[in-house]
């Protein structure tokens, strides 16, 4: 499944996007090991499935995160009110 595709990107962001693709590959490699498919459509659609699922959790998470830390900075912002 080697195949290159020529990208642009920022130099800045020229890290995240090799290890993105380095991350990819794994993840080919290892469904196609592990599920033994053959065809190459069905482990990219597995591959896909995995990072797809893995964004949106991750989003989840953050959503969480971000809404308890503003429940907890308006907590403290209403403290120091009180202290005022």
């Amino acid at each position: 499944m080697e195949k290159t595709y020529k990208v642009t990107v920022a130099r800045a962001d020229e890290e995240k996007v090799r290890k993105a693709v380095a991350m990819i590959n794994d993840k080919i490699k290892s469904y196609a090991r592990f599920y033994t498919l053959k065809n190459v459509q069905d482990v990219m659609a597995m591959t896909a499935l995995h990072f797809a699922t893995s964004a949106v959790k991750y989003e989840s998470e953050l959503s969480y995160d971000s809404q308890h830390l503003e429940r907890k900075l308006k907590d403290l912002n209403d403290l120091l009110d009180e202290q005022l």
